[in-house]
């Protein structure tokens, strides 16, 4: 759309700071050959030009996007700047150039690579954020609930409601150890703040229980002539084990046998949760 510009736009990191990028980019009618953020390798030997973050300039590209798009394409642009995708940046600022030239068409545009693009990296952050509905598992340290998560995606604003809406009587965490934020939650607040590292304490005795309460339910409730580990990795991929209780320690062989006496009570408590999707263990 622009004259290519042999420069390289470094910004802090923000969707604001994004934004900015693009309103520079429209004010000098330059197409910058990359957009990293402050900190980030760059892969090539570019001048760099600093776009320093302002509100003013974000809220008009921001506001600009329901008016000559759609409303539809603010949330694409969030979830495709909150993906995985690499160079999302530059993908977005492309975007937002057809968007710009075509209107509300560009959103159907799926023969366009770069609507392509951005659109199955949407899918993939949607797909991963809902996987973790179920993923999450919390462990009770005195009145807190908190869990950790490695997302490829930034998956947290996502989930955000969802965990604050069922639990908004808790005081709860979900750190996001990829991106190094947390969510932090308690009755009437939450937000989602850097967080550069947490290591969970040790669980205390009746955390032990908990956790092993939860593994006899989830071995006992499994049927071992109907096991298929290739359709479990499949529905649970590997990566996610390291942080599922049930996973850590112990045999995940259902052991077809029937339930306990401790696991029939932690099964009648985890009913009580609501819609029974087992995203946490431990607060019952």
């Amino acid at each position: 759309m622009f004259k290519p510009a042999a420069l390289a736009y470094t910004y802090d990191g923000s969707f604001e700071g994004l934004l900015c990028c693009v309103f520079e980019s429209y004010q000098w009618k330059e197409t910058p050959l990359a957009i990293h953020s402050d900190g980030e390798e760059q892969g090539l030997l570019l001048e760099s030009k600093w776009i320093a973050t302002d509100s003013s300039r974000a809220d008009r590209v921001l506001k600009s996007l329901p008016l000559r798009i759609c409303p539809e394409a603010e949330e694409l642009v969030r979830l495709g700047f909150w993906s995985c995708t690499p160079d999302r940046e530059l993908l977005l600022l492309n975007f937002l150039y057809l968007g710009f030239t075509h209107g509300r068409k560009v959103m159907n545009m799926l023969a366009d690579d770069t609507v392509n693009t951005l659109h199955k990296a949407v899918q993939q952050l949607r797909r991963e954020a809902h996987l973790y509905l179920g993923f999450v598992r919390f462990s009770v340290y005195g009145p807190v609930m908190a869990a950790v998560i490695e997302p490829k995606g930034f998956v947290l604003p996502v989930i955000q409601d969802h965990f604050c809406d069922r639990f908004y009587g808790e005081s709860f965490m979900i750190y996001d150890k990829t991106h190094r934020v947390a969510l932090i939650h308690q009755p009437g607040q939450q937000a989602i703040i850097p967080l550069e590292e947490w290591i969970p304490p040790e669980p205390d005795a009746a955390e032990e229980e908990y956790r092993r309460l939860w593994k006899g339910f989830y071995n006992a409730i499994g049927i071992r002539e109907r096991k298929n580990d290739r359709l479990r990795s499949s529905l649970m991929p590997k990566r996610y084990w390291k942080h599922l209780t049930e996973m850590k320690g112990s045999t995940t062989a259902a052991s077809g046998g029937k339930l306990t006496g401790s696991s029939k009570k932690l099964e009648e408590r985890s009913l009580r949760l609501g819609d029974g999707r087992g995203s946490t263990q431990n607060k019952f």
